[in-house]
């Protein structure tokens, strides 16, 4: 029974998958970037490191990804790795270093726990090896500069996991304000709740066992303001552009030594003023971001997924996901030669404005910046 549960995951992958329609929207996952002169690369072969929960939903990704093929993984799991050899991966390693010296790999998809960033990013690099980092980029500043440095003196690219940057409804509402439909959006409104390491993860249905690190801030590195707020920030970045100042409220409902919700009041050069509320308080989730304009309101909004839906996952596959068209973007990055929106100095960018954050607060429970 332990191994037929365990490999309930890679049978969804056997699947034959559906196809969906493209959306009207693509033109942003391909102009949003600055094209180079590089070589152009027909397939992109991709290393795996990392197999948990982030990581299964890139694995089953990647074999339905025209354009990419995944060629080694690796995880400190044999029953993963064995699992992967069975779906056609011709390179499984326990080390990851392995995984960076073999030849055959183009890019990695580093899906470790966020302590782990600092060191796999820049072994990457070091490797010649282009990446995509799940978010948060680091723990803290100092481990997201160094990410960035090595990535800039390898001359590799970096991208950083925002799947809400290429989520259909959060794109459509990103091309209303680009294109004036709400008319000068003065108030936004960005939430996001949950249940926290309690909550399913990525596109599972239902909670897991929770890895004792999640309850160490040494190696989260932060609460829900860094594993939540990260996403609405860098959103919100995307939307208005630079910030003046921001101003934060850190809450403790459970009596952990790392915050379990947030709200922070950002303040754009452009004017607009927005508010992130971020909790690990609730029994539902909702991923929600509000434009207050002044001909119209704009919403967009994170599908949760009904017991329906788990259905439909078992028969077909669903090309419109924010995780599924990040890693198509990305690998059009490498094949095409293009500099990722969602960069390694982006996600740096959010790294700093929530470290500040936590600095300021050590001595009470606000915090602001300029």
């Amino acid at each position: 029974m332990p191994r037929i549960a365990h490999y309930s995951f890679f049978l969804k992958i056997a699947i034959r998958s559906q196809s969906f329609g493209k959306l009207n929207s693509k033109r942003y996952f391909q102009n949003a970037c600055e094209i180079g002169e590089g070589e152009r690369l027909n397939i992109v072969k991709v290393g795996l490191i990392g197999l948990g929960e982030m990581g299964k939903i890139h694995f089953r990704n990647c074999l339905h990804l025209k354009g990419v093929k995944l060629v080694a993984v690796s995880d400190v799991s044999g029953r993963a790795l064995s699992s992967a050899r069975k779906f056609g991966v011709k390179n499984v390693y326990k080390d990851y270093v392995q995984l960076l010296e073999d030849k055959e790999v183009d890019a990695v998809l580093i899906s470790l726990p966020t302590f782990l960033h600092d060191e796999a990013a820049i072994k990457a690099a070091e490797h010649g090896k282009h990446m995509l980092v799940e978010k948060p980029l680091a723990r803290n500043t100092e481990e997201a500069e160094r990410i960035v440095s090595a990535a800039k003196s390898a001359n590799v690219k970096l991208m950083v996991g925002y799947p809400l940057r290429f989520s259909p409804s959060f794109v459509d509402l990103k091309q209303k304000l680009d294109l004036g439909t709400l008319g000068d959006v003065q108030i936004a409104i960005a939430n996001s709740f949950s249940l926290g390491p309690f909550s399913p993860r990525g596109e599972d249905a239902v909670p897991k066992p929770v890895p004792s690190w999640w309850f160490d801030r040494k190696l989260t590195g932060g609460g829900a303001l860094l594993d939540l707020g990260c996403h609405l920030i860098n959103l919100l970045r995307w939307y208005f552009g630079d910030l003046t100042s921001f101003r934060g409220h850190l809450g403790y409902r459970f009596n952990m030594d790392f915050e379990d919700h947030a709200i922070c009041d950002l303040h754009f050069k452009n004017g607009v003023v927005a508010t992130v509320n971020v909790g690990w308080f609730a029994r539902y989730r909702r991923v929600q971001v509000d434009l207050f304009g002044t001909v119209r309101h704009g919403v967009a909004t994170s599908k949760v997924p009904r017991t329906l839906d788990y259905v439909k996952k078992m028969v077909s596959f669903d090309k419109s996901t924010g995780f599924y068209k990040e890693l198509e973007y990305f690998a059009d990055c490498i094949r095409s030669d293009m500099h990722p929106t969602t960069s390694g100095e982006d996600g740096l960018q959010d790294i700093r404005i929530i470290s500040e954050a936590y600095t300021n607060s050590e001595h009470g429970k606000h915090a602001s910046g300029e």
